[in-house]
């Protein structure tokens, strides 16, 4: 009976429309982990691709998602943990990242000729180069290689004024004016103006020159002054006889004493501490247009093209005699570190010589000869900070500033003044030139180095700006024109007051006018 019982309850079992209770077969688990499995792995790669699609952060994976990939067959689907939501349709993306052309400034007829012209390289047929022509008149006579198919914005916008932006967005138009590094402030008026009667009008000759104990030195026919700059005391230094006048000066580097070139060929050197000539020292048979001192030895020019270096210790004074030039020699400076002497005449040329070994005057043969310049050179200043680097300006019918390397005798750059260069002067407290011009404009400039830029336009001069110094602080210039006029600009003050009133910025200053004689 119980073996019959048995049997009976297994059969009804089996045909219980109901799911039979308890474990669930072997194969059955092994297709629901499968199934599973591609489901959550197919969620997660289209969570992974929405996601970087739309360029959101992607999700971090937690200690959960972790567990289901090492679990080969888990009991359920793992849920996701993570705090962030799944981006949907309503979600913004944070910050634009797409282009849209603006249709009101997209010209489609311009496109759909681009569009469909012939792009390779074949001579155009006539009825082609026709309808060019016509589509060219058509679209209002633009050029049409250089028009663009699509337009994004006429204009980029403006940031408005005052207006500083810590992310620096690179569709700003203009710098801000908070952003745009503000330069010194340079006087467009003269600090003081020194009346200079009787200065020769002569582009050849050099009569200004301001010593290192801040004396300066001025030649009015056939006087010279001298202006303490520190004091503002004038006093006659000398005066020459006949109809004799002075045709240039020059300070020696460091001390009181002044050489003096006349028109009958002689160079005097006086003692300006106690007002006493030292010495006349002759050779030349021509005036003394231009000086130059080189420690010990003073190199002077001749108007016959004739160079003499004196010796000023001794008494045979004449140490050699340079010949190169075939006209007056009008321009005249040794470098800075005393290895190099430039001269320039009225025969255009520029000649560069350099120091016997272990002694102050040149060789008798030039190191380099440079032709380029199409007047006389009489404009030469050395770089305070590029011993080897000389600036030479040209004149009337040459107009150009030229740089050259000494080491090498190349021509570094070559600028277009616009106007006769009179002289040239570098700043030794800023990267900058100063040029004195003459016809047309009468100006100073203060150019830029190396770009050439111009700082500054100054004017004011009447006439012809003949001669430029510098301060032996380095932060005012003298102009001396042929207006007879010497005005002192403060062009170069190292720490300038950054804030100016508008009201002293307009009016001009009432300069202090003062005779110098």
């Amino acid at each position: 009976m119980s073996q019959f019982k048995f049997w009976n309850d297994v059969n009804s079992l089996l045909t219980m429309d109901g799911p039979v209770a308890g474990p669930a077969p072997r194969w059955q688990k092994k297709k629901e982990s499968s199934s599973s499995n591609n489901s959550s792995i197919n969620s997660s790669k289209l969570r992974s691709l929405s996601s970087s699609a739309l360029n959101l952060t992607k999700t971090p994976v937690k200690s959960g998602d972790n567990d289901f990939q090492k679990n080969k067959t888990p009991s359920k689907t793992p849920k996701r943990s993570s705090k962030t939501p799944t981006p949907n349709k309503s979600s913004r993306t944070p910050g634009g990242d797409r282009f849209i052309p603006s249709r009101s400034t997209t010209n489609f007829d311009l496109a759909h000729y681009k569009l469909t012209q012939d792009e390779n390289n074949q001579i155009d047929s006539p009825s082609h180069k026709e309808f060019k022509r016509v589509m060219s008149e058509n679209l209002h006579g633009v050029d049409i290689t250089n028009q663009h198919i699509l337009s994004y914005k006429n204009k980029a916008p403006s940031a408005p004024e005052g207006f500083q932006n810590p992310m620096r967005v690179i569709y700003t138009q203009t710098k801000t004016p908070a952003s745009v590094k503000s330069s010194r402030y340079i006087p467009q008026a003269p600090d003081r103006i020194l009346d200079a009667p009787d200065i020769v009008d002569d582009y050849y000759l050099n009569l200004i020159d301001w010593s290192s104990t801040n004396i300066l030195a001025a030649a009015l026919g056939a006087h010279v002054y001298l202006w303490n700059a520190g004091t503002g005391n004038i006093e006659q230094l000398l005066e020459l006889e006949g109809n004799d006048y002075v045709c240039s000066l020059a300070w020696i580097q460091d001390g009181n004493c002044l050489a003096v070139g006349t028109t009958n060929g002689t160079t005097e050197l006086w003692d300006c501490s106690r007002s006493k000539k030292l010495r006349i020292m002759e050779g030349h048979s021509a005036r003394v247009g231009s000086l130059a001192w080189n420690s010990y030895v003073l190199s002077s020019g001749c108007r016959s093209g004739q160079i003499i270096h004196h010796d000023v210790r001794q008494r045979d004074h004449i140490v050699t005699t340079l010949s190169n030039h075939t006209q007056e020699v009008c321009g005249l400076k040794w470098s800075t570190d005393g290895k190099y002497l430039a001269s320039g005449g009225n025969d255009n040329v520029l000649n560069i010589w350099e120091t016997v070994t272990g002694g102050y005057h040149s060789q008798t043969t030039p190191l380099h000869s440079f032709t380029a310049h199409q007047a006389a050179v009489k404009a030469l200043a050395w770089c305070p900070w590029q011993p080897h680097m000389l600036a030479s300006g040209g004149g009337t019918a040459d107009r150009h500033i030229r740089f050259w390397n000494c080491n090498t005798g190349a021509c570094v750059n070559a600028i277009d003044t616009k106007s006769q260069v009179c002289a040239l002067l570098w700043s030794t407290n800023y990267k900058e030139l100063v040029s004195g011009h003459g016809f047309a404009n009468n100006e100073i400039i203060i150019w830029k180095y190396p770009g050439m830029t111009k700082v500054a336009e100054l004017t004011g001069h009447t006439a012809r700006v003949l001669h430029v110094a510098m301060s032996p602080d380095g932060s005012t210039i003298l102009s001396a024109g042929a207006d007879e006029t010497l005005r002192l600009w403060k062009c170069f003050v190292k720490n300038p007051t950054q804030s100016k009133d508008v009201e002293k910025v307009k009016a001009k200053p009432s300069a202090f006018k003062q005779c110098i004689r």
